[in-house]
């Protein structure tokens, strides 16, 4: 009972730090603008404070996400195998995450002690204090997926013998953590052995990874252990890992991944869902299809602020399909198809974060990436409107008369949240705000609007919007860390290039190319979460993109379109399992819902992908 209540303990002091960082990165940009709005200068050291503050975020929900099991993963296997299968699998991952992380944190701790220097100082606090996070965090994490190992009887040493192995594989480590750059001739000779048995065993370790992912391994797991084998394996410095973390968690472009989290959870969790379909319904409901529009719209409006986490599915999923199912009367496979397709329909508009990662990974102009994406999702929208507008008059689906009235008092209910993107978009364009001070003014205006002025929140409830939206924030800063460190390795030993050289050999027609490059992506999307893509396809894709003369902004909008189409593609499509789940039904009926969408978006994803102005047309004018 007190172990209980000293883990309750513990489990508030991480929660509370965690709310803590993620407070100040939306109180510390916006205090700047108001500072240098209305006194015309800024708060000091506010950008230091921000990365690092994102760096402990960054480690601390990585903990939070780990203990409650939800870290992104494949899991393909959990689906398809029969229950019997699942608990030694899970065993069988969990003890490949712990000896891996394990090696991660000894890395952390070397990093710290040796790259760190004691008197580079963040305000008062020396920067090695933050950076301790890394090898704590990792640590933790460690031994909670060891912890977590369904095992009994005598296999319970299991897990401490990963902890212990993976002590052990980080040698090169722990002898820099002990004797700095002074290591003893014997060391370095364990060192050597362990160097020549990585290079032997990496291209089968390499396959082990790839099916452990498939598996339910934490994608961040397997990019760490994938990085770590082959820098190991190359003669490289295995703590360049640690080195890596910390570069990727302290760049200030990815401040605006945590806090339009925020905000969508802040939207998600208060009833401005359902007050955006009465406002569109009383608009549009006179129209034929006027629901399917009002239904795409909104979920359009969501998914820009949510990301492509399936949030849009699970909260607005209920009540937009009673009132397509019940009060309109369209069939339930069309309706069920519908939400499913438009789940992640809005991941082209600003303030998109893929949209922003994209640019963010192939240095483009932020900017450019949401005005690229302008015209390829508002196509998507009408296209989807269309065909819902043919099969309500198909079907005569019944409309009713326009109320004014009506209309302008549910106007009048959601014109908050109608005008946070107005107010966004304008602040962005304008260069009056930039992209982290845009999301941490929307963070504060949702605060107020649903906290303070419609009151759907209660100012007791706001932890647990937190809390909802830290698996998310922990499960991408995860990625995001260890994807860097396997960019590393990959840009190192010039991957990329030696991949143009041999497309460029193989595939002469630059339209070949885009057609291999859909089918890829369609893949890719089936099988990872967007953010993973991102940041590990997109590196080696991007190169083939110039190779072969394609605009940066229109190559980031047609990864992110096949990708938006992967995730409601079978077999393993994201969108069909959350539609699964939130309507109660059978995965294999989820699938035929959806086919009639599906086959319009891949249309789209064609026009998109062979009309590049699209894309590019309004980047001429910034």
């Amino acid at each position: 009972m007190g172990g209980n209540k000293k883990q309750s303990i513990l489990w508030t002091i991480e929660e509370g730090i965690c709310y803590l960082c993620l407070g100040c990165l939306a109180l510390l940009p916006f205090a700047e603008t108001v500072a240098r709005i209305c006194f015309k200068t800024g708060v000091p050291a506010s950008a230091v404070l921000m990365v690092h503050c994102l760096l402990a975020l960054g480690l601390l929900s990585g903990m939070i996400t780990t203990r409650n099991g939800e870290h992104l993963s494949i899991a393909l296997a959990q689906y398809y195998l029969k229950d019997r299968f699942k608990t030694p699998l899970l065993i069988a991952t969990n003890l490949l995450s712990a000896f891996v992380v394990t090696i991660i944190a000894w890395c952390g701790a070397a990093f710290v002690s040796i790259a760190l220097s004691p008197w580079q100082m963040i305000g008062f606090i020396p920067d090695q204090v933050f950076a301790l996070v890394i090898p704590i965090g990792y640590g933790i994490i460690a031994f909670r997926f060891a912890r977590m190992t369904p095992v009994r009887g005598a296999a319970r040493c299991l897990p401490v013998l990963a902890l212990v192995l993976g002590t052990v594989c980080s040698l090169p480590a722990v002898a820099k953590l002990i004797w700095g750059f002074d290591v003893p001739d014997a060391v370095y000779a364990l060192t050597d052995a362990l160097v020549t048995l990585a290079n032997y065993v990496k291209v089968p370790a390499v396959v082990i990874f790839l099916l452990a992912a498939l598996a339910g391994t934490p994608l961040f797991v397997v990019m760490g252990g994938m990085a770590l084998l082959l820098l190991l394996a190359s003669g490289g410095e295995i703590d360049v890992v640690a080195n890596q973390i910390y570069t990727g968690l302290t760049q200030s472009s990815f401040i605006a991944i945590p806090l339009f989290t925020l905000a969508g959870f802040f939207l998600s969790e208060s009833k401005a869902g359902e007050r955006l379909v009465h406002t569109f319904r009383s608009f549009f409901s006179w129209l034929p299809g006027g629901m399917i529009i009002a239904t795409v719209v909104i979920c359009a409006f969501f998914t820009s602020f949510t990301g492509a986490s399936g949030v849009t599915i699970l909260a607005l999923g209920g009540i937009l399909y009673t009132i397509l199912t019940e009060h309109v009367r369209y069939p339930e496979r069309f309706s069920i198809g519908l939400l499913t397709s438009v789940g992640s329909i809005g991941l082209l508009f600003p303030p998109s974060l893929p949209l922003i990662l994209v640019g963010a990974k192939t240095q483009t102009n932020i900017i450019h990436m949401f005005l690229g994406g302008i015209f390829p999702g508002l196509l998507l929208i009408l296209a989807v409107i269309i065909f819902g507008i043919i099969i309500s008059i198909k079907i005569k689906i019944p409309v009713r008369p326009f109320d004014l009235k009506t209309a302008f008092s549910a106007l009048k209910q959601s014109v908050f949240e109608i005008l946070l993107p107005v107010f966004l978009i304008a602040g962005y364009f304008s260069g009056l705000l930039s992209l982290i001070e845009i999301g941490a003014v929307a963070v504060i205006y949702l605060f107020i609007v649903e906290v303070f002025i419609h009151r759907d929140i209660k100012l007791a409830a706001v932890p647990q919007v937190f809390r909802k939206a830290i698996p998310i924030i922990g499960g991408v800063l995860s990625i995001l860390a260890l994807s860097q460190a396997l960019s590393y390795y990959i840009v190192d030993t010039q991957v990329p290039e030696n991949l143009v050289r041999w497309m460029q050999s193989a595939i002469h027609s630059k339209y070949l190319f885009l057609l291999i490059l859909n089918l890829a992506l369609l893949v890719v999307g089936c099988l990872m979460d967007i953010f993973s893509a991102i940041l590990i396809v997109l590196p080696l894709v991007a190169p083939l993109g110039v190779a072969y003369g394609i605009d940066p902004v229109h190559l980031g909008i047609i990864f992110i379109t096949n990708l938006e189409v992967g995730f409601m593609t079978p077999p393993v499509g994201m969108n069909l399992f959350l539609a699964a789940y939130r309507f109660e039904k059978p995965f294999v009926d989820i699938c035929r819902y959806v086919f009639p969408f599906l086959f319009i978006q891949i249309v789209v994803v064609i026009l998109v992908t062979y009309v590049p102005w699209l894309s590019t047309y309004l980047t001429r004018f910034f």
